[in-house]
Order: C-alpha cells, then sequence, then structure tokens
C-alpha cells in the first residue's frame, strides 16, 4: 500500500509528537506552522516547537502569516496531498484548503467532541473539574471542531493531576490516536459520526482574569483552577502553582501557617499551599517561601 502524502500543520510542543509519528509512516510533503514569534524579556524571535522538529528531521517549513492568503492556498494545492492532517495549528483553515486533498482534513483535538470546542480544551476540563477527557480525530470542516468524529480515546483527569501532566498524556494519545485513524482511512474502516450539537461546550481562549483566585469561591472549585492553569493563578500580588485540599477550618482568604505548611481558607473549606511565587522571583515551595517572607494579614493584596 503506497503511503499517503500528507501535510502537516501544527505549531506547539502539543503537536511534535503527532508529526513524530507520521515520519516513518506517510509521505510528509510540507509542514505548515506559526511564524516565528519574540519571547521572553529580550523578545528575541523563537522558532515554534514543530519548526524545531521539522528542521532537525530534514521536512520542508513554510510559515505563512495567513494560511488564507490566495499564494499560500496555491502553494499547498500545487502539493497535491492526500491529506493534511492538523493538530493545534492557530490558523482557521478557508474552505478553499479543506477541498485541497482527496481524503480531506483530519484534526486532533483535545477533548471527547462535541464538549470542549475550541483553543484550550485541556485547561478548561481541568479547571471545570471534569473527571475524564480525551482526544478526538476529527474530518475537518468550515466551523469550529464541529467536524464528523472518526475516532475517541478517553483519558482519566486524577484529582491532583496538573495542566502539564494531563498535557502529556493527551499528546502520546493524540499521536497514537492518529495513527489508527490513517490506517482505518486506508482501509476503508472509518465510520464518521456526525456531532450532536446540542451537547457542545465551548473551551474559549484564556485571558488574563481568568486566574484570578476569588477565595470566596469553594475549595475545590479554586484548586481546580490552579492546577488547570498551573502558574497563571493569581491572588494578589502572587502566582499560585500548586494546592491541596486540606480540612483546616478558615474564613475565606484567612491564613493559617502550620510549621512550614501554609494554609488559606475559601467560601467552602480549605487549601493548603503547595508551591507559590512571588513578583520578580521564582517558583517555590511552601516551606522554603515562608523561611525567607513574613506572612501576615495583608498578604493578598495587591499593594
Amino acid at each position: 500500500m503506497d503511503k499517503l502524502k500528507v501535510i502537516f500543520m501544527g505549531t506547539p510542543d502539543f503537536a511534535v509528537p503527532s508529526l513524530a509519528a507520521l515520519i516513518d509512516k506517510t509521505e510528509i510533503l510540507c509542514v505548515v506552522t506559526q511564524p516565528d514569534r519574540p519571547k521572553g524579556r529580550g523578545h528575541k524571535l523563537l522558532p515554534p516547537p514543530v519548526k524545531v522538529f521539522a528542521e532537525e528531521n530534514n521536512l520542508r517549513v513554510i510559515q505563512p502569516i495567513k494560511v488564507k492568503a490566495p499564494e499560500v492556498v496555491a502553494q499547498l494545492a500545487e502539493l497535491k496531498p492526500d491529506l493534511i492532517v492538523v493538530v493545534a495549528f492557530g490558523q482557521i483553515l478557508s474552505q478553499a484548503i479543506l477541498d485541497i486533498p482527496r481524503f480531506g482534513c483530519i484534526n486532533v483535538h483535545a477533548s471527547l467532541l462535541p464538549k470542549y470546542r475550541g483553543a484550550a480544551p485541556i485547561e478548561w476540563a481541568m479547571i471545570n473539574g471534569e473527571q475524564v477527557t480525551g482526544i478526538t480525530t476529527m474530518q475537518m470542516n468550515a466551523g469550529l471542531d464541529t467536524g464528523d468524529i472518526l475516532l475517541t480515546s478517553e483519558v482519566k483527569i486524577s484529582d491532583d493531576m496538573i495542566l502539564p501532566e494531563l498535557r502529556e498524556r493527551l499528546m502520546t494519545v493524540g499521536a497514537d490516536l492518529l495513527l489508527k485513524t490513517l490506517y482505518k482511512l486506508q482501509n476503508g474502516g472509518l465510520q464518521p459520526i456526525k456531532q450532536d450539537d446540542s451537547l457542545s461546550t465551548y473551551a474559549p481562549l484564556l485571558k488574563k482574569d481568568t486566574g484570578l483566585i476569588d477565595w470566596q469561591r469553594p475549595a475545590r472549585e479554586i484548586h481546580n483552577l490552579v492546577r488547570g492553569l498551573y502558574g497563571s493563578a493569581r491572588a494578589g500580588r502572587y502566582k499560585i502553582w500548586r494546592t491541596r485540599l486540606a480540612e483546616e477550618e478558615l474564613s475565606p482568604a484567612e491564613i493559617k501557617i502550620v510549621g512550614q505548611r501554609f494554609f488559606v481558607g475559601t467560601g467552602d473549606g480549605s487549601l493548603e499551599i503547595l508551591e507559590l511565587q512571588a513578583p520578580n522571583a521564582k517558583k517555590l515551595a511552601a516551606s522554603d517561601f515562608l523561611r525567607g517572607n513574613k506572612v501576615g494579614d495583608d498578604f493578598w493584596t495587591n499593594e
């Protein structure tokens, strides 16, 4: 059986295992990824992880500012791909692109569709306290993650799992499910299933205020927010990296230090702060933080 001729579209580290899985199984015509972006304090231009991996493996890379641009569409059409595979690319494809490959475009999406359509499905599944998420391979259409479902694979979310752990698990599962999907595609075993739009939920891009902690909320909600954002949850001037549900009886935002342990009250229950970060400082375990910092009644204020 001839290898499928594939164009791969992806950008972050999440997409790299899927691209790696395709190298020996398909003929990769080119890799399409986002332009290099300025990062860090020096605003140095850095390539996306997919570009780094592609160049290390001698794959052709193109980085269009707008993939919908007519000249880009023409460039892709000239390659005559059998299939376009899309994994966390970061741009919406036009119908003109969707129509190029004879097998259309297949997306690897990090949720069990139709739940968590959109840009941040992993984060929102964790923030919302889901116990199960997964990967869906989908036949793309012009809508936002609305195409027919091809295959799914479930992944359990344990109570103390944090975002990087879930992301890494889904990256691996996504690459494996992609290969299973392509195998069935070539052997006529795919049975697309239309999504039930009435069951859909949306996972929008995260905003700066998404991570603001309100200590009036229940402990479990705050714990889920912290582990689902991992480093982007904020209380006052501090980033909260890791927490654990606790049994201290405290009022909302009230702090209790027991030895080198740091507890805080919520609207329902309490949390132990395990890791936190002061402005312009590095992340510390709570025990190390308490050795070098005074914690008073005004700890959570923005002053």
